[in-house]
This record gives C-alpha cells, sequence and structure tokens, in this order.
C-alpha cells in the first residue's frame, strides 16, 4: 500500500488548540452571546448542562480557539535502520498565536512549496489543516500555498490523512488514532494526557512543554502508522531525533 508515496517528501504534522480564555465568563459579552448559540446542540444533546460548562470544547473550533502548538517530523532515508528511515522532529510553542503561525507559514514556504511536497496528519483533512488556514486569516497571515486547498482540484491538493487512507472510501466512520495504534501494536501517544486535558493543562497549569511533549507523541504515533501502511517495520526510538 501507498508504494507511490515518497516519505522524504511528506512533513508529518499535529496541532494542539485550546479555548481562547481561561473561562467563559472571561469572555467579551458579543463572544458570550455567540458561544451561547453554539453550545445550544451540546445542550440539548445532554452531553453538556450548560453553556459555561460546555466551554471547555471551545478549543476544537477556530471560531472560539487558539493554536497553542504545532509539531512536525520529517524521515530521512537511512538503510542502516530496521524501517530504512530516521525521523527529524520539531515543535513551536508560542502563547502569541500570531507570532507561532506566521513561523510555520515561512517554514513551509521555504521548505515545502515543492509541486511534490506533501503534509500529512491523522483527522487533518477535517480539523489540523482548516484549522490553521482558519487562524492563519483571522491573524492576517497569508496562507502558504501547500496548505491551502481553495480553487484546486483534488489531485491538487498536497494532503494525506491516516484517517482517510483507514476509511478506504468509506465515509461513515471516524477511528482514533489510539484505536488504529493499538491495532497496529504501535505505543499508545495517551500515555500520559489526552486532547480534552490540553486545554486545562494550558490555562490552569501554563505547561506548554507538557502540550508539546503531547503533541510530540502524536507525531511520532502517525508516523509510524504511515510506516504500517507501507508494511515497513516500526520506527525505533532510537532512529528518533528531536530539534
Amino acid at each position: 500500500m501507498l508504494e507511490y508515496i515518497d516519505l522524504e517528501k511528506i512533513l508529518m504534522l499535529d496541532i494542539e488548540t485550546v479555548p481562547q480564555q481561561p473561562d467563559y465568563h472571561d469572555l467579551p459579552e458579543k463572544f458570550k452571546e455567540l458561544w451561547v448559540k453554539k453550545a445550544e446542540t451540546f445542550i440539548k444533546n445532554n452531553e453538556s448542562p450548560t453553556p459555561a460548562e460546555a466551554y471547555g470544547r471551545a478549543g476544537i473550533y477556530a471560531e472560539f480557539g487558539k493554536v497553542v502548538c504545532i509539531s512536525f517530523g520529517i524521515f530521512v532515508k537511512d538503510n542502516t535502520t530496521e524501517c530504512g528511515y530516521n525521523f527529524r522532529i520539531k515543535s513551536i510553542i508560542n502563547h502569541d498565536e500570531k507570532i507561532l503561525l506566521q513561523e510555520f507559514a515561512d517554514l513551509l514556504t521555504a521548505k515545502f512549496n515543492r509541486g511534490d511536497s506533501l503534509l500529512c496528519g491523522h483527522n487533518a483533512k477535517e480539523f489540523d489543516f482548516p484549522y490553521m488556514c482558519r487562524r492563519m486569516l483571522v491573524n492576517g497571515i497569508k496562507i502558504p500555498a501547500i496548505l491551502n486547498n481553495q480553487g484546486k482540484k483534488p489531485w491538487e491538493v498536497q494532503h494525506i490523512d491516516t484517517m482517510e487512507l483507514w476509511k478506504f472510501g468509506d465515509y461513515k466512520n471516524y477511528t482514533s488514532l489510539e484505536l488504529l495504534a493499538t491495532i497496529f501494536d504501535i505505543p499508545t501517544p495517551k500515555d500520559d494526557i489526552d486532547g480534552s486535558m490540553v486545554g486545562d493543562i494550558y490555562w490552569k497549569l501554563n505547561d506548554l512543554e507538557r502540550i508539546k511533549e503531547y503533541c510530540q507523541k502524536d507525531v511520532i504515533t502517525v508516523a509510524r502508522l504511515l510506516l504500517s501502511y507501507k508494511g515497513l517495520p516500526i520506527l525505533s526510538d532510537e532512529n528518533i531525533t528531536f530539534a
């Protein structure tokens, strides 16, 4: 599977997002009103009793959240390793979302502006890629060509999604990264925290480093999953370097 994909042309990535404010009550009045409308669905479905209690979910919506970490990595050919590659990973973290997104946009424009470059993540076509595009627009940042799929034909979009690949054309199901990691006997990325805890870790503990470590684990897991899709041995910890 995926014999046509050159792993060295892919930038693997994952983002972490949080609500824009520590608490619902910290929102400007207009945004409170808009969040109440957004939260109506959660309340109707009995998922959260009140808009204030539902605010912990605000980080998954680009209109109410912000990006605090982007982790990314690349494969480097190395025939001395079992899987044939090393993996280099780096993260950008910042409380100032505009600085963070501008740095990542500059990286994509400078290093991944070729027609054969690819971006890859898990559920990234539904979440990571559009979320970053929306937040770049909000922050007045030009969206890099490789990230922006507006006006492109399907075969021109330079995005790979490990969840979409697993569907094989099935549009009904969401399959978590944790479940696929378990199926392929890949170490779980959820051994410390999960996505639902990121907002509290950011706003209550102010621990960006912990969020970065969690984000990097997801990138490594996605990289290992892609190798499994290609029928290659698992990427060992010894073949991973952190910038």
